[in-house]
């Protein structure tokens, strides 16, 4: 296997602030930081960073270089949430890397082409499966293999009990708890991007973030809008829907009708990360504030839902 320096053991190297949040912790899998602020001050947003984890199990045996692996980390995103719980929301992270099992996956989104043997359960075959980026990615790059070795049915099912369910359930748990309390929910799904893409053949600049709420299908217009806004007051460029619309887990808890608002956020690295050396710019600390900015503003509007969502609930007689 390559050898692995500079990980960062573990998520949320910059916590939030003391007295701020409760920390609980599933060792290398996730960490979750729930508001320890007065109940009045607490509202029903939750956010997570599916990608940010970085403890690199010891069982993954990988080939490639470790320097490409690491380049499929969001890094730092969970980092850039980290005021979340001061303003009373509460904040997820993975601690495991998107290249071992992705969180933001379909736990049936298997590339058959990985497997050593036929896979025992149903498949949901994609286009991101089929270019060996499904739920255990077979590349980590177009023509770059992750693994000199094809995988046991068994091994992957492992990853799936071990780290990728009980993200999912944390999740659901803290948007769940928060829905019976609030009769509504906000969610916020934490990613970054690279700083270009590729269209008609040549890279094409990326906006400075991107919000996907699957073309309305996640999340109420308005909250979109207010996100989009907000950043754009910011000074920010924000593109919607495209190049990233949303995967997974908006997919699975954005329903709207039901007073369940998830929206993906994607950052582009340039204005935080050395993608070389994985390590912060001096533009870290800056874009950082501005997300605090930004989770405040989201803050009052889930509370304002709140509100209209438990005044229009029908009473118990």
């Amino acid at each position: 296997m390559a050898d692995r320096p500079g990980a960062r053991q573990g998520g949320l190297g910059r916590p939030a602030a003391k007295g701020s949040a409760v920390r609980y912790t599933i060792p290398d899998v996730l960490v979750r930081y729930d508001p320890a602020t007065d109940e009045a001050a607490q509202a029903p947003l939750v956010i997570d960073s599916p990608h940010s984890g970085s403890i690199y199990p010891a069982d993954f045996r990988f080939a490639a270089p470790f320097a490409l692996l690491r380049r499929a980390e969001d890094a730092f995103v969970d980092e850039l949430f980290a005021g979340a719980p001061r303003h009373g929301a509460a904040l997820l992270a993975a601690l495991f890397p998107r290249s071992y099992i992705d969180a933001n996956r379909h736990e049936a989104e298997i590339d058959l082409a990985l497997l050593a043997e036929p896979w025992p359960h149903p498949v949901r075959a994609t286009r991101r499966s089929a270019r060996g980026r499904g739920l255990v990615r077979r590349l980590v790059g177009p023509d770059l293999a992750v693994y000199d070795r094809r995988l046991g049915a068994a091994e992957v099912q492992a990853r799936i009990a071990r780290y990728h369910r009980p993200y999912h359930a944390e999740l659901q748990d803290l948007l769940d708890r928060a829905h019976r309390r609030f009769g509504a929910v906000w969610h916020l799904n934490c990613h970054s991007m690279r700083p270009t893409g590729w269209a008609r053949g040549r890279g094409s600049p990326r906006a400075d973030f991107v919000l996907g709420d699957r073309h309305g299908a996640t999340c109420e217009p308005d909250f979109t809008e207010l996100v989009r806004r907000t950043l754009v007051g910011l000074g920010y460029s924000v593109g919607l829907n495209r190049p990233f619309k949303g995967a997974e887990l908006v997919r699975r808890h954005g329903r709207p009708a039901a007073g369940r608002h998830s929206l993906q956020i994607e950052i582009n690295r340039r204005l935080y990360l050395d993608q070389g050396r994985i390590e912060k710019t001096a533009g870290f600390d800056r874009l950082a504030a501005d997300i605090d900015r930004l989770i405040a503003v989201v803050m009052d509007h889930a509370r304002a839902g709140a509100a209209r969502a438990q005044s229009t609930s029908p009473r118990p007689e």
